[in-house]
Order: structure tokens, then C-alpha cells, then sequence
């Protein structure tokens, strides 16, 4: 049987900004986003240069507050689907902290997620 994968996390990460996305497979809108470009995040952050993992767990916890909003912390039943391990491939090593920083983030604040990882791993929440 196969999983429906409504909705989905999708992050990027570069030096200088954290953007967390939650968007409807259905058809492909972004139902709830949180990113360290917009001013009252930004302007709580030291996101000079680069951004750290303290500001990805903001970016999570305003992406959890918005997904509440809209009534879709627990994406209507079925849970918003991350493959952490994937994007820590795709964002790098180095990422690692701010991508379970975003994913503990949305946790901590009652978002219900689904973790698509191969390897069901573990948070490693000592990292920050």
C-alpha cells in the first residue's frame, strides 16, 4: 500500500538565510513558510554573515505557529512528511545541526511529523 505524501518539508539552507517550506503535493503550493529574509526574524537573529542552528530552530518554531494558524500542524491527520537524511545530502554535512534544529523545532511545538528516513536515525540533539 501506498503512502499519500500530501503534505511535505522542503528546507534550504544557504550561508546567509534558512528558509523552511510545508508544501501541498496536491498541487504544489506552499501552504506555510518561515525563512531568516524576513524582517521580524531576521531582526531577532545574528544572520550576518551566516545564519546558525539557533536560527533555524526560530525558522521551525514560526513555521510551527503559521502551520497552527492554517490548522495544518498535523497535515490534516496524515502528518507532514521530512526525509531528514535527504536533506542533509542535499544541504551537506555542515547543514546537519540547522536541518534537526528546523525538524526538533516543529516537534518540540506539536507538529505532528513523519520521518521518511532509510535509516530511521536519531536526532542528535546534543549537537546544539
Amino acid at each position: 500500500m501506498t503512502v499519500l505524501k500530501r503534505y511535505v518539508l522542503r528546507l534550504f539552507i544557504s550561508l546567509k538565510y534558512i528558509t523552511a517550506n510545508v508544501v501541498d503535493r496536491n498541487n504544489g503550493r506552499i501552504v506555510a513558510s518561515a525563512s531568516t529574509v524576513e524582517h521580524a526574524i531576521k531582526g531577532n537573529l545574528e544572520c550576518g554573515r551566516s545564519c546558525n542552528a539557533k536560527a533555524a530552530v526560530v525558522v521551525g518554531e514560526v513555521l510551527a505557529m503559521r502551520l497552527k494558524v492554517e490548522g495544518l500542524d498535523q497535515g490534516q491527520e496524515r502528518g507532514i512528511h521530512v526525509d531528514v537524511n535527504k536533506e542533509i545530502a542535499k544541504k551537506g554535512l555542515a547543514s546537519s545541526t540547522k536541518v534537526w534544529g528546523i525538524v526538533n523545532a516543529l516537534k518540540n511545538n506539536g507538529v505532528k511529523l513523519i520521518l521518511d528516513d532509510d535509516n530511521n536515525s536519531a536526532s542528535p540533539s546534543s549537537k546544539y
